[in-house]
């Protein structure tokens, strides 16, 4: 019986080396890079997103980054369906995919799939938002109470994105969101998924986290805030709330010093890299190796492991 392709999979908090680990791996094993991160789908926010540079991929193809632009609205649906689309081109050339996954919840809508809920519509979340600026903080509990009792005693009550959530999907499809949870997902078929998680040790990431904020800085990280503003990119704009952007661009509208900005960015990348590691290691069925990814003894077991043919 032949076996399905493999697909590799690579993750572990941000500044952990998963970039440069997957570039090493492609070079060796006739593969191309899937980037599998919500910031770095959005066009011209690039430093702070941390993609990689020309002379970073060393001619190795990228997908998925720089697919939308920044008023525009990206979700994980989406990114599944546009996966699925380089994962079907990379299979017809005999290409190996490797994803680099920061966004824990876009690999499990790749491999696992999505409940089938009605698309989000923003005009209606936009409508919900500001009638709970309007009537208080338990506006919108009260609404999910009376619309979907079952979601607003799993949900809590200070999770304002989940209970919008909830209300559209009640509202736009007529059935509580739990059902669409019951009926299931449509998972990836005809690959065997190798996931490899990156865990260097929580002193040496915190390290690396402020000397590579500090490169950014160097590599044009304010400049490139300064032509987004320039060039009419709004300030409700999803990428800036990514971190770091919303800080500089107080720093530029003089609302805030530098070194504050900077401490904001080291602390807020910090405090992502944390919940990253919690989402990773619920994750199932990852071969967790100790340490970066550009360690060449890591990249070695990763290596060895990326070339399982049993996926094991």
């Amino acid at each position: 019986m032949k076996e399905s392709p493999r697909l590799v999979a690579i993750v572990g908090p941000t500044a952990s080396g998963k970039s440069a680990l997957g570039v090493w791996l492609a070079e060796r094993l006739n593969a191309e890079i899937l980037a599998c991160d919500s910031t770095q789908v959005y066009r011209g926010f690039d430093i702070g997103t941390a993609k990689p540079t020309e002379s970073e991929r060393r001619g190795v193809p990228h997908h998925l980054m720089d697919m939308v632009n920044p008023d525009e609205v990206f979700h994980a649906g989406e990114y599944r369906l546009r996966a699925l689309d380089v994962l079907s081109d990379l299979a017809r050339r005999r290409k190996l995919p490797i994803l680099t996954v920061g966004t824990g919840l876009y690999l499990r809508a790749l491999l696992q799939g999505l409940c089938p809920a009605p698309s989000r519509s923003e005009e209606l979340r936009e409508r919900l938002r500001r009638r709970a600026e309007l009537r208080g903080p338990s506006y919108l509990r009260r609404i999910l109470e009376r619309l979907d009792p079952e979601a607003a005693r799993r949900i809590g009550a200070r999770d304002e994105p989940k209970m919008i959530r909830a209300i559209e999907v009640r509202l736009l499809s007529g059935r509580p969101i739990s059902e669409f949870h019951r009926e299931g997902q449509e998972p990836l078929e005809g690959y065997r998924a190798i996931k490899i998680g990156l865990m260097p040790p929580r002193a040496a990431l915190y390290e690396r986290i402020h000397r590579r904020t500090e490169a950014m800085v160097e590599a044009g990280w304010l400049e490139e805030v300064r032509q987004l503003i320039d060039s009419g990119v709004p300030a409700g704009a999803k990428p800036f709330q990514f971190i770091g952007y919303a800080g500089w661009r107080e720093f530029i509208e003089g609302k805030i010093g530098k070194e504050e900005a900077l401490e904001r960015i080291r602390q807020a990348t910090r405090r992502y890299a944390k919940r990253q590691i919690t989402w990773f290691r619920k994750e199932t069925g990852v071969c967790w190796l100790e340490g970066f990814g550009d360690d060449p003894v890591v990249a070695a077991a990763a290596l060895a492991k990326a070339e399982m043919q049993g996926g094991g």
